[in-house]
């Protein structure tokens, strides 16, 4: 399909701006310049927010409307692992929170390059645990507990659903994998030809952010790392895998959501052609997605009625 005209309004105001790429500018610029382009939005009401620690790990807390216990959605943020934070992911944990009815906890791991591989994918099992353990101090309900996160952070919703059934648990009940990031070997893919520049993410910066995460390749092969490289994907949580058509990551997530069908996971690959990578956090400029959202709201409502 042609790219959305939302998107291409959008992508023409951004290079009619100008600007460096995010190769060209310190780390900081680039964290700094993220925050800018994905702002907090308090106009999504929720019925509360609170910063916590969770299992040693600084995060927030978003409750929803009305008498719990509720389900449990852990929410990674995205940016290559090196930008983002609470205040990126403010928009999608607000919109998922109230469209779910759970309580979301958003999980401010440590960035690379201070913090490289394995530090981030650690930081969020770490916080998963506290959360199976601690929910109910919120009102949450550990035993419906889901994991969900774009990009860098669909990358580490992968993981983390990894470790848990690696390492003994906690049990999870779903994993909600937005446009994922899951092989940093294989970059020769028609999706990352195809989309090399012009559509906000570009190979550059997928380079330039596995460099700082993971610059050692035998690093990037674990499948920690790049989960699509994992010799066996039984027995994961059933999972929604959304990708966008105009977007280098395209076909790596795609082929995570396949592996995972085909080791016997109950996994659905949905691809919003017209949409470029980001869109999960493009509720409040972006109308079209709005219906993108309404789907993984109501994924995550099917699998927690399901537990």
């Amino acid at each position: 399909m042609p790219l959305n005209p939302s998107y291409d309004d959008m992508l023409r105001q951004l290079a009619a701006l100008g600007g460096p790429s995010l190769a060209d500018v310190p780390v900081a610029v680039g964290r700094e310049m993220f925050r800018a382009m994905q702002a907090e939005a308090p106009q999504v009401e929720v019925s509360a927010v609170t910063d916590i620690t969770a299992g040693g790990v600084p995060a927030r807390v978003y409750r929803p409307h009305g008498d719990g216990p509720f389900p449990v959605v852990m929410m990674f943020h995205g940016g290559g692992w090196v930008i983002g934070d609470l205040a990126t992911a403010d928009s999608q944990s607000r919109e998922v929170c109230r469209g779910v009815g759970a309580i979301v906890i958003s999980v401010d791991y440590r960035l690379a390059p201070e913090h490289r591989f394995p530090a981030a994918a650690e930081d969020c099992y770490s916080a998963t645990l506290w959360a199976a353990e601690h929910a109910g101090v919120h009102d949450g309900d550990a035993g419906s507990l889901a994991l969900v996160g774009d990009s860098a952070g669909g990358n580490l919703a992968a993981v983390v659903a990894q470790m848990a059934r690696d390492r003994g648990g906690p049990r999870i009940a779903f994993q909600l994998l937005v446009y994922p990031v899951t092989d940093g070997v294989n970059f020769d893919t028609a999706s990352y030809r195809d989309n090399a520049e012009g559509f906000l993410l570009t190979a550059e910066a997928m380079h330039w952010f596995w460099d700082h995460y993971a610059p050692v390749l035998d690093d990037r092969r674990s499948p920690y790392a790049s989960p699509l490289l994992a010799t066996d994907l039984s027995s994961l949580p059933p999972a929604l895998v959304m990708t966008a058509e105009y977007d280098p990551l395209r076909d790596e997530g795609e082929a995570y959501g396949r592996a995972l069908a085909d080791a016997g996971v109950d996994a659905e690959v949905i691809r919003y052609d017209g949409f470029i990578h980001g869109f999960f956090a493009h509720t409040q400029t972006i109308a079209a997605v709005r219906g993108a959202m309404a789907d993984a709201c109501a994924a995550l409502r099917s699998a927690f009625d399901s537990t």
